[in-house]
C-alpha cells in the first residue's frame, strides 16, 4: 500500500500557486533544499522559466513606475 502511494506522489504535479511562490523564494535567495528538491522532481522546467520570466518583467516595471513617481 505505501509503495502505490509513493508512486502517486511521485506523479503529483505542482500547482501554480507553489511553483510562484518557489520562484519568488529562488528570486529573493531563501529557496529551501526540501522545495528545491520538489520543484526539480514535480516541476516543469516550462513553466518555472514562464513564470520567472513574468515575474521578472513585474518587478522590472514596478521598479521603473517607482523611479517615474520619484523624478516627477
Amino acid at each position: 500500500m505505501t509503495d502505490n502511494n509513493n508512486k502517486n506522489e511521485d506523479k503529483q504535479e505542482l500547482g501554480l500557486l507553489s511553483v510562484a511562490a518557489s520562484v519568488m523564494a529562488a528570486f529573493f535567495g531563501v529557496q529551501s533544499k526540501e522545495n528545491k528538491e520538489r520543484d526539480f522532481q514535480h516541476g516543469n522546467h516550462k513553466t518555472f522559466i514562464l513564470v520567472g520570466a513574468i515575474i521578472t518583467a513585474l518587478f522590472m516595471l514596478t521598479l521603473f513606475l517607482i523611479v517615474q513617481l520619484v523624478i516627477n
